[in-house]
């Protein structure tokens, strides 16, 4: 099934602080790049890689909002995998 979320522009405006910040962490960079390249393109997904790092983005206590709305837009945009 095809993603058809897109990163709305509050989140591209954070993700793109986050990717200019130099004391940001290179997992929270990882996911506000994913997220960002998902700008206006519905049809890109996250890629696993992309998706774990966002995911320990939002578990990190030490991580800022702008960071967790980054990480969550990316997750959101993550294809739902069916397990066997």
């Amino acid at each position: 099934m095809v993603n058809k979320k897109v990163t709305g522009t509050k989140a591209a405006s954070k993700a793109s602080k986050i990717l200019k910040s130099k004391t940001t962490s290179s997992k929270s960079k990882s996911a506000a790049g994913s997220a960002l390249s998902q700008k206006s393109a519905p049809k890109k997904e996250t890629s696993s890689k992309a998706a774990s790092a966002a995911s320990k983005t939002l578990r990190d206590g030490r991580t800022s909002k702008a960071s967790k709305s980054a990480a969550g837009s990316a997750l959101a945009q993550k294809s739902k995998s069916k397990k066997k």
